[in-house]
C-alpha cells in the first residue's frame, strides 16, 4: 500500500464528479498523491492508504453502481481510512431543512464500511443532462411547483471545508 489516496464516484448528470475532483484537488494541495476517479474504473484498492467514496442521489439512495463498488470492496475499505460524501438536490430545500432525513441515506453505507466522516453536499440541476424522460418530466414538475430551481447549487466553499477537515482524519 502507497500513500496515495483514492477519491472515487457514482454520478448521473457529473455533478458529483465535480465535487469529487474538487475534493481530490483540496486533498493534494495538502501534500497527498490522489487520484479521482469513477468507481467503475477502480479494479484495486491495494495502491490506497485512504479512500474517499461519493455517489449522487437518485430515490433517497445512492446509486446502485455505488452500492456495487462498496460491496465487491468492502473488505479492502475496512482496512483503510474510510469516508463518503453524496450529493443531492434535497439539500438546496428550505435551508438544510431536511439535512436530518439526508443523513438517514448513509446508512446503507455505514451498514457495509464504517465511514470516518461524512459529507452531504447540494447538487446542481440541469434537467437536459437527465437521462431519463420520466426523472426530467419529474424534474420539471417539481421546478415548476417551486421544489427546486435549476443551476448549481454546490457550495464549493462547504466542499472544500470538509475536504480540508479529511487531510487529518485520513493520515
Amino acid at each position: 500500500m502507497t500513500d496515495k489516496i483514492l477519491v472515487t464516484y457514482a454520478t448521473r448528470t457529473g455533478t458529483t464528479a465535480g465535487v469529487a475532483k474538487a475534493i481530490a484537488k483540496t486533498l493534494a494541495e495538502g501534500g497527498s498523491q490522489v487520484d479521482a476517479l469513477p468507481m467503475e474504473a477502480v479494479k484495486d484498492l491495494s495502491p490506497y492508504r485512504a479512500v474517499v467514496a461519493g455517489s449522487a442521489i437518485q430515490d433517497k439512495q445512492w446509486l446502485p453502481e455505488a452500492m456495487l463498488f462498496l460491496r465487491a470492496h468492502q473488505a479492502a475499505l475496512a482496512q483503510r481510512h474510510f469516508a463518503a460524501f453524496l450529493v443531492c438536490m434535497t439539500m438546496t430545500i428550505g435551508n438544510g431543512k431536511y439535512r436530518d432525513e439526508v443523513v438517514n441515506w448513509m446508512a446503507p453505507v455505514r451498514k457495509l464500511v464504517k465511514p470516518e466522516s461524512e459529507g452531504l453536499f447540494a447538487g446542481a440541476l440541469d434537467i437536459s443532462k437527465v437521462p431519463s424522460f420520466s426523472d426530467r418530466l419529474k424534474f420539471r414538475l417539481s421546478v415548476a411547483m417551486g421544489v427546486w430551481s435549476e443551476g448549481d447549487h454546490r457550495d464549493w466553499k462547504a466542499i472544500r471545508l470538509w475536504a480540508e477537515e479529511l487531510r487529518s482524519i485520513l493520515r
